[in-house]
């Protein structure tokens, strides 16, 4: 069966990872992975992970402070302070790109923005009540991805959310196939095959998060071919 086999992790390249990758066609890129965040699961499972922590910040009386790192064009960051309003709790959210003109292009979703380096994170241990990172991971070889996960953990105070692609076949073939009927560019196209290739089965995720931090995460599948380990920070 299609869906039940996974590929064995592979590296690739994807275009837009290259230091001379073009703007312009990084920001359409961008866009087209905030058409797939929203419909194919990618949003909705790190709001699951942060429905928890806006219920005990209602319960508190106090306001949430959350950073995404790895924002994108923001959506993630745009659709939490949306289900914060929803819920009665205060959020205050922050977005982190790599390079100044994309954070610049978060800035107005994201709320504040900043461009930084996710193996160096430009912000003081637990300054941020959580932090969030969605499909950034899979893109660092194994050891920056352990020196990102610590760095998310030490910026952390309540609870640290990550966020990947569910390695499969079904899901390259998906993603493959939606790219034409959703109109998505070539470049895009390209990548997200790559992503997939790239991506995290449950039991893989975990064990990275326990050997980056020494916790052990709550790692689960999310639909749309996604998993999720959200974890307590030290």
């Amino acid at each position: 069966m299609i869906g039940s086999l996974a590929p064995a992790r592979h590296r690739g390249a994807e275009l837009l990872d290259h230091p001379d990758a073009d703007p312009v066609t990084a920001l359409r890129s961008l866009a087209d992975i905030r058409r797939c965040n929203r419909l194919f699961g990618g949003t909705s499972a790190v709001l699951a992970e942060l429905t928890p922590e806006m219920r005990a910040a209602r319960a508190r009386g106090a306001a949430l402070t959350v950073l995404d790192v790895g924002t994108g064009l923001g959506d993630i960051p745009a659709h939490v302070r949306r289900m914060g309003r929803g819920m009665g709790v205060e959020i205050v959210t922050y977005g982190m790109e790599v390079t100044l003109s994309l954070a610049v292009a978060a800035r107005s979703a994201s709320g504040l923005a900043v461009a930084g380096d996710g193996l160096a994170l430009p912000f003081a241990t637990g300054s941020v009540d959580v932090v969030t990172c969605s499909q950034v991971l899979h893109h660092f070889d194994e050891r920056q991805a352990l020196q990102l996960l610590g760095e998310l953990e030490r910026v952390a105070r309540r609870r640290v959310i990550v966020a990947e692609i569910r390695r499969s076949w079904a899901a390259a073939a998906g993603v493959w196939l939606a790219s034409w009927a959703l109109g998505f560019h070539p470049v895009s196209r390209h990548d997200g095959v790559v992503s997939v290739r790239r991506g995290f089965r449950v039991h893989e995720l975990s064990a990275m998060v326990q050997r980056a931090t020494g916790r052990r995460p709550d790692a689960r599948d999310r639909r749309g071919f996604r998993v999720t380990a959200s974890w307590r920070p030290a």
